[in-house]
């Protein structure tokens, strides 16, 4: 593995947000609380540094809404969100106590019940999905299984006809492309329209549902009160279902993606998993520990402190790296190795942990172990189609997803 000098490393730059791996390891080897140069910011790589750190609100705030809400220097795109709704603190960057008022709203929709009973649901949009291209031997599994499951879903949960995928996956794609801060300006101009045409689709939607009521995400957010029994206001609700939009389809969408990846790559782990299909729900964990589609998370230090011995000035922040984290050598022994039976994979970050433990997570386990093993069961001798995938990922500081996948296939009797 080649050293890079960490006096010149540019941490978020497209090139090593493809590949960070190595760049990873050597962070947790030399510096594993290290201050990127010239700046006030901090990556932090180590399992048990990243853990007291997102377990510590008091210390190290999520309320980093102003790093990711930033005004454009370009005046078009501030300009565009100026015909929209103003972004309010209320799921990702609210802190302890105000941040379960919100959270409260929304966990019973996200419940471990509500999750179960929609199994079978979840199983007829795999099944039907799948049976769209069983019979060609090729597919974009991407488009045609990973993208549509989790947005089929979530639009049927927010009160959103399925017919809507389009837009839905676009005004999706735009909030994660604002959120990962790497856009050029072109692409931030069009997420700029992307996310005012959602904001105010789902204004439309929030005075509908206030008029007629009915049982779904929406609806609720509409009508349910908080405080002195007041309603959310517009920006309160939109930062929502932004939220959980986002939420209920990328992390699943992208580790399916890469989940298929991964055990074409390594064929004698898939075959353990076909012979051993009870080791679905660990091979899950261990995808979700490996591909970890959050990569990481931003808190602000509220105070003068340290970690690892670390100075961190008030004030500063900490760019907490997950996918780092879950390649930690002490705590995953051959952490770069696939292992479907892995007796640790359930420890990893991949969906947070502590308060802002992500609210879609048993929902996105419950899609991934529902489309690996409709996928293993129906379809066999799986490989890359060659000229076809990239294999290359979207650019962007928070995310990781994959922007292509074509796969080769033989259908089981």
């Amino acid at each position: 593995m080649s050293r890079v000098d960490l006096a010149e490393l540019d941490f978020f730059s497209p090139e090593v947000q493809e590949c960070p791996f190595s760049v990873y390891q050597q962070l947790q080897d030399e510096a594993p609380v290290w201050q990127m140069p010239g700046t006030n910011v901090f990556v932090v790589t180590r399992y048990n540094d990243i853990r007291e750190i997102i377990r510590d609100p008091a210390r190290f705030s999520s309320s980093f809404s102003a790093l990711l809400n930033a005004g454009s220097s370009n005046e078009d795109v501030n300009a565009i969100y100026g015909q929209g709704y103003e972004m309010v603190e209320t799921l990702l960057t609210q802190d302890p106590p105000r941040h379960r008022v919100y959270r409260n709203l929304v966990n019973k929709v996200f419940s471990n019940k509500r999750i179960e009973g929609m199994r079978d649901d979840i199983q007829a949009i795999a099944d039907q999905l799948i049976s769209e291209w069983i019979d060609d031997g090729e597919v974009d599994l991407l488009n045609r299984l990973c993208v549509p499951l989790p947005i089929y879903v979530i639009a049927d949960q927010l009160g959103v006809p399925r017919s809507e995928l389009t837009l839905l996956k676009k005004w999706s794609d735009a909030s994660t492309s604002r959120l990962g801060r790497l856009a050029d300006e072109e692409q931030q101009i069009q997420n700029a329209k992307d996310i005012v045409e959602f904001q105010h689709y789902f204004a439309d939607l929030i005075d509908r549902m206030r008029e007629h009521p009915e049982d779904n995400i929406i609806s609720d957010l509409a009508n349910n009160t908080i405080d002195e029994g007041r309603l959310l206001t517009k920006p309160e609700a939109l930062g929502m279902i932004q939220q959980i939009l986002v939420a209920g389809n990328e992390t699943s969408t992208n580790a399916i993606a890469g989940g298929v990846v991964l055990l074409i790559e390594n064929p004698e782990e898939q075959a353990k998993l076909r012979g051993s299909p009870e080791l679905i729900p660990t091979a899950v964990e261990e995808i979700l520990r490996l591909e970890t589609p959050t990569s990481g998370m931003w808190r602000r230090a509220t105070q003068d402190t340290e970690i690892d011995g670390v100075a961190i000035p008030e004030g500063s922040f900490l760019m907490v790296r997950f996918a780092a984290g879950n390649r930690d050598e002490s705590v995953f022994p051959c952490a770069g190795a696939m292992q479907v039976d892995r007796e640790n994979a359930n420890n990893h970050m991949a969906f947070g942990q502590g308060t802002h433990f992500c609210l879609g997570a048993q929902l996105a386990r419950t899609e991934l172990q529902i489309a690996m093993t409709t996928l293993l069961r129906r379809t066999d001798n799986w490989a890359l189609v060659e000229g076809k995938n990239s294999l290359k990922h979207h650019p962007n500081v928070l995310l990781r997803g994959l922007m292509d996948l074509h796969i080769s296939f033989d259908k089981v009797s």
